[in-house]
């Protein structure tokens, strides 16, 4: 499972290098693939282990060729859907119309969310961790059925 928000940096060519703690399990468990696509919500990149992410394409293979709002999930996901494999060094390329999408320069955020990660541009990380904050703060947060029973 992947957890924590990490500073990296992309370099010249558009790479990235996944954090040591994280690359024994992406190798291990995974052999070291994966798909990076886009997030249809945000400005973000998800990064998923490729046996993840077969489990997405498994439910995107339900939705309909005809309903357009299935149709476009569907374009999107898939559309962008990138394989790549770490590297040696554990570091993956990432490619321009990805990195384009996601405002991608130099500075980034690699976030686990348990079964993948997000790749965030560093500055919009920290706009969403703002908007995130007021949001858990409003009273719509409070009026979530599924965060009724949730404590820490």
């Amino acid at each position: 499972m992947f957890r924590g928000a990490n500073a990296i940096n992309l370099d010249t060519k558009g790479r990235i290098a996944i954090p040591k703690r994280y690359r024994e399990t992406l190798h291990a468990e995974f052999n070291s693939q994966l798909i990076i696509t886009v997030d249809f919500d945000d400005p973000c990149l998800l990064l998923y282990p490729l046996e993840a992410w077969k489990k997405i394409e498994a439910k995107l293979l339900l939705l309909s060729d005809t309903r357009k709002t299935e149709r476009s999930m569907k374009r999107m996901l898939l559309g962008y859907a990138h394989e790549c494999e770490l590297d040696t060094n554990g570091r993956l390329l990432l490619p321009p119309p990805l990195r384009q999408y996601a405002n991608l320069d130099k500075r980034a955020m690699l976030v686990g969310q348990l079964n993948k990660f997000e790749l965030w541009d560093e500055a919009q990380w920290q706009q969403q961790i703002e908007l995130s904050h007021e949001m858990i703060q409003s009273e719509a947060f409070a009026d979530s059925e599924r965060l009724a029973d949730f404590s820490l």
